[in-house]
Order: structure tokens, then sequence, then C-alpha cells
């Protein structure tokens, strides 16, 4: 196992808990070491920090697999994701969730999503890329699939010079069913945003249950429909959802229609800024009492952060603006470029441009399934809030 050595000073963000060396903290970059190749990383003193992928080429030169001079093990693949599986069982995930969550699993630019007899995978790094036949070993020993797609179009593969070639093994259905809370939804594994659903927001779904009851729910960004069709099995007498995505309005439509409430969902292909300002006018049948604004992750970089601030505050504005007194507005941020400080920031910036008093119900974050490994702020990237209009 080759070596790299940090520079002088180097160590104190890794020893505080982060698990990322990026090039310029390196004494020295070798070209020579494959991209993807495990490395022992050393300190200036030249004690053992630990293990980890090293890419020459990439900014983030070294993901740190395990701390210490213990060696990783030939297994290493196999006993982390048995363990993480272990931890989401004790929560009750077991058919349906996030298997895999790259380092707070152990395992940097690993993502499985299991889809009951079908698992979806993201390889994000060229370490992992290289190890992939043991990847695929592991999950057919834990979870024996009937099918297994890498997913490999996420420009995390382009900034580690991978390809975006997808691949299946076994036979993949167009579409498969999922339980959760107690609702069933339709998802496309293939043809869907990232791995076909989002688990990440289970929990805040499960939350939200009890505020849905004679509501009239407004459901933007409503991809296929998750929170929309729960508010509905929930008592919500009226859910209006919308998404630029005419595919996703469609699995809207058809999951509504599964759960037995397309009596009281309706899903339309729009624009979310277009309804909200409809709203404030006054345009549309009745007020909401709720609205679910659960919007896309506009952050692509540190440097779009500005504009996309503002975006989330202009959009978080118009929904407060068109709630009543005692209306509810269920908001998200899914980017780890926008920290907790900055969401609340963002929802304190809405309030006052609205011109409304607004108190906080509840600050939440991402699913259980998607842990957040104390010390490195990047796993944390879900930040979710409920509101009211006083």
């Amino acid at each position: 196992m080759k070596e790299v050595k940090l520079r002088a000073k180097e160590e104190h963000r890794i020893n505080k808990g982060h698990y990322w060396i990026f090039s310029n903290e390196l004494e020295k970059v070798d070209t020579s070491i494959e991209a993807g190749a495990i490395v022992k990383v050393l300190d200036a003193q030249g004690n053992v920090l630990g293990a980890g992928f090293f890419n020459p080429h990439s900014l983030i030169a070294v993901r740190l697999i395990k701390k210490g001079g213990e060696d990783l093990g030939k297994d290493f693949i196999f006993e982390s994701l048995d363990n993480a599986y272990t931890y989401r069982k004790q929560f009750g995930i077991r058919k349906f969730g996030r298997m895999c969550y790259g380092e707070s699993d152990g395992l940097p630019g690993l993502v499985i999503d299991r889809y009951g007899d079908y698992i979806v995978i993201e390889i994000l790094t060229a370490g992992m890329e290289l190890l992939k036949e043991e990847v695929l070993s592991a999950v057919k020993k834990i979870f024996k699939p009937k099918g297994i797609i890498f997913k490999n179009d996420s420009n995390f593969r382009v900034l580690e010079g991978l390809s975006a070639e997808p691949k299946s093994i076994g036979e993949i259905p167009n579409e498969v069913e999922i339980e959760e809370n107690k609702a069933k939804y339709l998802v496309a594994l293939s043809g869907g945003q990232k791995t076909g659903y989002y688990f990440d927001q289970r929990d805040n779904r499960a939350f939200l249950k009890p505020y849905f009851k004679d509501k009239i729910v407004v459901d933007l960004y409503s991809y296929t429909g998750s929170f929309g069709v729960l508010a509905a099995l929930n008592g919500a007498v009226a859910v209006w959802g919308t998404d630029s995505s005419a595919a996703a309005v469609e699995y809207a439509q058809k999951n509504a229609k599964l759960n037995g409430v397309d009596d009281i969902c309706q899903y339309h292909r729009d624009d979310a800024e277009r309804l909200l300002s409809a709203l404030k006018k006054g345009e549309l049948p009745d007020q909401p009492d709720m609205i679910l604004l659960d919007p896309p992750a506009f952050v692509k970089n540190r440097k779009s952060l500005p504009q996309a601030i503002n975006l989330y505050v202009k959009l978080n504005r118009m929904a407060l603006e068109g709630l009543k007194t005692g209306g509810m507005l269920a908001t998200s941020t899914c980017s780890h470029h926008i920290t907790r400080e900055i969401f609340m920031d963002i929802i304190k910036m809405a309030a006052a441009k609205a011109g409304k008093r607004v108190n906080l119900i509840e600050l939440r974050g991402q699913a259980k399934d998607h842990p957040v490994l104390i010390g490195m702020e990047e796993t944390e990237y879900l930040h979710f809030a409920l509101l009211e209009v006083r």
C-alpha cells in the first residue's frame, strides 16, 4: 500500500471527525498512483492517520475509509455493508430504503437503495469503481436481489473520471411497487430521478400525518406524489399537486389511484412559481391550509450558493404570502451547501419579506437510513421545517 503525507498542521480537521483530504493539504500529489487506489495516510510527522481511496485528479484527493493504523481487512466491503444493514433493521428499514450512504457507512462513494427484490447502486468514486465486483458480491449475499441496476448518471462520476454508462444485472421491471408509511407507490427504477424515489423524506412525511386532517393541501415539486398521497390518506380534503416533469405528474396520478385517493388528489404539470403567483392573486379555487414546498437542490456548487439562497427565499416568501392565519408551510432544502444555519436564515428572510408572523413548529432533518456522520457536515444535507402563520 502506497503512502501519502499531509502538510504540517493539516491533520486537525481529520482529527475532529472529517473524512476528506483535499489535494492542497497533501505534501505532494503523486500522479503515479492509480486513481482509486487505497493508500495509507500519514501526518507531517509520519504518524498513520488511516487509509482511504486516492485520486490524484480530484480536488478531494483522499476519501478516508478507516482511521488509525488497523488494516482494512480483505472483506471490509461486505462487513461494512452488513453493518449498515444491521443499523437500518433496528429502525424497521428492511425492504425499502437506503441501505448504504457513503461515508456515513464507511464506504465512500457508494449509495445503495433497496426496492424490495431490486437494488439500485450508485458508485461515485474511482476507488469504489475498482471494487465494483466486491460490492456486487456483497449485495448479492446480503440482499439476494432479483435484479441490480448500476445507475451511473451522476455528475460526481464525471469529476472522478468515470464513465456514465448504466448497467443492469437480471431482469429489471419498468416499475416496482414500494410501501412507506402505510401507503403504496409505483417507482420507475431506470427512468426516475436519482435512484427512483426519495427515501430521505420518509420520517418527515410520517411526522406530517396528524397535520393533514381536514386540510386543503398544495403540493409543490410533487414528483411522484409521496407527500400528497399521504396527505389524502390522512384526512386532507383536497390535494393540488404540481411538477414541471410530465413523467412525474403521470406517476403521481397513478399513485393517487393506487391508494384510492384519486378523487382527492389532482396533479398537473405546472411551474411552482407560477402557481404561487396565482395563489397570491386569489386565482385558485380556494386558499390552501397547507403548502408542501420540497424544491430540488438549486445549489450545484458553492459558487451558486448566493443565487440559490435568493431563490429559496423567494419561494418561501411567496408560499407564506399565500397562506392565511393558521396556515402551515412544510419547507425543505436538500443540498449540503445549505447548512442548518443558512436554512433558518432563509426562513427568517422569507417571513420578514412576506410581512408575516411565523412560528416554527418543528425543525427536522433526513431519515434515519441517511445517517449524519458527526464531524462531517457534508453528510447532513436535508433540512425540513414545519411553520405556522400567526
